[in-house]
């Protein structure tokens, strides 16, 4: 744009020159002029361009000193929000951490003890093998006290305290891995509520603003509506999946203590037939 200002700057110097003619002090005024069209409009306007130059070097001041994202982030969701997504954070974390640790077949089921219980059957030690089983606190150590339990009233009753007993294990785990599913409802609700709150303060400021809102007043709302979205499903979506991993999980260990069980408890099935 400058280059095409300058020839036009030029040829009306060209037609002055030649209409003031050979007079010396016309020549000289015509002269001062090409010099400032040589330099170039930079020379004659010294303050647009030096104004351009500030407001540049401006710009790249306050994107150097930007916000970091992690700021940003606490800006848009404000106090409330992020205390509430905090606690949600470190529950998910402590939960998953539980879980993962007791959703086990080594802990459910320990292999040392069903072979300690088994040796006792072998040699017929069923009270010590009714000690080391009510003293163990693992899924299938409960189980096994449950059902030799009852083994006075019968085998069919031994079996039926056994299931039931298994019943309310699998229930203490179910409770244990249902607040996973919890937090993964309860975290894009609350995402929810951010976007309303967020999307209500930019029509307000809509409603009470005379004349039409600046940009950066309405990104304040609209902001906090996204983030607090986004946040919710960050911590919804590895919640659903580890809950349905847990509950894959927890069905097999159950099927697992269901045949062990069986088949220890079945070595009591022919006990006072004669």
């Amino acid at each position: 744009m400058q280059t095409g200002v300058v020839d036009v700057w030029l040829a009306a110097v060209r037609r002055a020159w030649i209409a003031v003619g050979p007079g010396v002090l016309g020549r000289i005024l015509v002269a001062a002029v090409l010099a400032g069209a040589a330099v170039g409009p930079a020379a004659v306007w010294p303050g647009t361009t030096q104004a351009q130059d500030e407001e540049a070097a401006g710009d790249e001041a306050a994107a150097d000193e930007g916000e970091s994202m992690l700021v940003f982030y606490y800006n848009a969701l404000g106090i409330k929000y992020v205390i509430v997504f905090l606690a949600l954070s470190f529950g998910l974390v402590a939960l998953l951490v539980m879980c993962f640790l007791q959703v086990r077949k080594a802990v459910l089921m320990p292999p040392g003890l069903s072979q300690a219980f088994e040796a006792h059957l072998d040699a017929k030690e069923y009270q010590p093998a009714y000690e080391l089983a009510k003293n163990d606190d693992s899924y299938l150590g409960q189980v096994l006290a449950a059902g030799m339990g009852k083994l006075q009233s019968g085998y069919g009753a031994a079996v039926e305290a056994l299931q039931a007993e298994e019943g309310e294990q699998a229930m203490k785990l179910e409770h244990k891995i249902s607040y996973v599913s919890l937090i993964g409802a309860l975290a894009p609700m609350f995402g929810l509520l951010g976007t309303v709150d967020g999307m209500v303060a930019s029509f307000m400021i809509i409603a009470k603003s005379a004349t039409a809102p600046k940009p950066n007043e309405l990104a304040i709302g609209i902001s906090q509506a996204l983030i607090t979205t986004l946040i919710g499903l960050w911590l919804a979506i590895p919640a659903i999946a580890c809950f349905a991993l847990f509950k894959n999980w927890l069905q097999k260990l159950n099927g697992d203590v269901d045949t062990e069980a069986m088949r220890l408890m079945s070595r009591f099935q022919n006990m006072g037939k004669k």
